[in-house]
């Protein structure tokens, strides 16, 4: 059931069902069963593995999760945020494997992790000054799942803020594969860059993200939209950059719009790689 027709039905419950405050007790229990429990603040420890997935670089050591049962299935490669491959990243891959996605959270910053705004800002920027790198990096993940005799040779990439800016980056430059989602990360908007672009694109924005205000997505989607390239970008409203992985920070403001992007996403990837 979409966000929408869930929320129309708890509007019309009859008066049986319960006073006003457990009808939004009941409001907030489905909303927050439409979305992982990792992005909520909920999840356990990963249960996945790590693996070395760069022959390149040792350094890079990546985080697995499988669904249960032999397959074969669509595989996703996640792309972390600017502090690197951290639990977060690692349990939202736990989900995409109940979700019956082969997930692989790459690992861009060669095992290190950044604690504070300034590493996180010098780890970013050593990665983006060294592109060669990162596509290499991504390059070998894709190569690595294709390579797994339980994919079904369709590999879908996504990422956050960092992570979303490079995962369309990926998508411009690296090696063919078969969706993109970008979750507020930085936009191209030159045609001539995003013609290259050969597969369907996914895109949630935040209206408060003033890094990536909805006026350049707007140019972003006007853009693909003309060159033909299939899409599902949304921009929600009254939330700010990053607010999708960390719905638990503020579940009034973010929850509703986190459970409508989660159900768009599983929506296009199931129509893309399914």
């Amino acid at each position: 059931m979409s966000l929408k027709k869930m929320l129309l039905a708890l509007a019309v419950l009859p008066a049986c069902a319960g006073t006003a405050d457990d009808t939004e007790s009941a409001s907030e229990t489905q909303l927050a069963s439409l979305l992982p429990a990792a992005v909520l603040g909920e999840a356990g420890p990963p249960g996945g593995t790590d693996v070395q997935y760069f022959s390149g670089d040792s350094t890079a050591v990546g985080y697995i999760a499988v669904p249960d049962g032999d397959g074969p299935f669509p595989a996703l490669i996640l792309i972390h945020e600017w502090n690197g491959l951290a639990e977060r990243i690692k349990q939202v891959a736990d989900a995409f494997a109940d979700e019956g996605y082969i997930a692989l959270a790459a690992d861009l910053y060669h095992g290190q992790l950044g604690s504070n705004r300034d590493e996180n800002i010098t780890l970013m920027t050593a990665a983006r000054e060294n592109m060669d790198d990162v596509i290499a990096n991504l390059d070998a993940a894709q190569r690595y799942l294709r390579g797994r005799s339980d994919v079904v040779q369709k590999v879908g990439v996504m990422g956050w803020c960092f992570g979303g800016g490079i995962a369309l980056s990926y998508g411009l430059g690296g090696e063919q594969h078969d969706a993109t989602a970008i979750f507020y990360g930085s936009l191209v908007e030159d045609p001539a860059v995003l013609a290259s672009l050969d597969h369907p694109v996914y895109g949630t924005f935040a209206e408060l993200d003033g890094g990536i205000p909805p006026d350049q997505v707007a140019r972003f989607q006007a853009t693909i939209d003309s060159l033909g390239i299939e899409n599902d970008i949304h921009v929600y409203d009254h939330v700010n950059h990053g607010f999708w992985l960390r719905v638990g920070q503020d579940r009034d403001l973010r929850e509703a719009p986190a459970a409508d992007a989660w159900q768009r996403l599983k929506n296009f990837l199931a129509g893309v790689l399914g």
